[in-house]
């Protein structure tokens, strides 16, 4: 676990990118394909961007990167909340990603258990890559404080029908993909984000309490403001 603090969200989303296209570059050496998981929100937007301009500098064969989700909410692609579309106008237009490489959430079909149970089957058994992002309340993906869906462990993607973060209806991935994940980046840039990365990083906590407790132990890029509450456990960058 490394928690990394920027002055700057433009030096945070350099840095980050640069590790993240890196552990591509490795699960392609690898595997021969690579898998990125998105999430929506803020926080991640300079550092899809910085992936999209400066990625073929080291080496990612955007032909070989598969596009996964986080979460989705329920609306149409095109629509302003919509994660996917946060992610094509941000990285996966930008970078060239092939559209059979991008694996979006139907979120926008009226059967959320279906569009779970086909997103799941789909998967990869664990993503080289998973962008994150932190809510003022500690939820990460679409996993809110209080959800039992916090302590799912057997499947890989659910429905969310009462959110309460709107709008309701939603699918998220479970915490059985942030434990598989090979690679996970915390990206925080909000100061309003404060609280909540203290109470994830340094609190007596369950993850119940504060989702986003299940990735204590993962990397962690925060901007000055955001690492604000915290005590210590910080590596200035």
């Amino acid at each position: 676990m490394t928690v990394r603090v920027f002055e700057s969200a433009e030096e945070l989303a350099l840095v980050t990118a640069n590790q993240l296209a890196a552990r591509l570059v490795a699960g392609i050496t690898a595997r021969g394909r690579a898998s990125l998981g998105l999430s929506g929100g803020q926080s991640p937007v300079g550092v899809y961007q910085a992936l999209a301009a400066g990625a073929r500098a080291i080496g990612v064969d955007w032909a070989r990167v598969h596009v996964y989700f986080a979460d989705e909410r329920a609306v149409a692609p095109t629509d302003p909340e919509s994660n996917f579309r946060l992610a094509r106008e941000t990285l996966i237009d930008p970078a060239g990603i092939p559209p059979p490489n991008v694996h979006r959430i139907r979120a926008e079909h009226a059967d959320l258990e279906a569009v779970a149970i086909e997103y799941e089957a789909r998967f990869p058994h664990a993503l080289d890559v998973l962008v994150l992002g932190l809510g003022p309340d500690g939820h990460t993906c679409s996993l809110f404080p209080g959800s039992p869906l916090v302590m799912e462990r057997e499947r890989r993607v659910v429905p969310v029908l009462d959110s309460p973060k709107p709008p309701a209806r939603r699918v998220t991935v479970t915490p059985r993909v942030l434990a598989e994940a090979r690679e996970v980046a915390m990206v925080v840039i909000e100061p309003t984000r404060a609280e909540a990365v203290a109470w994830a990083l340094e609190a007596d906590v369950t993850p119940l309490e504060v989702p986003a407790r299940l990735v204590r132990e993962r990397d962690w890029y925060l901007v000055r403001g955001a690492a604000a509450w915290l005590r210590a456990r910080t590596t200035p960058s």
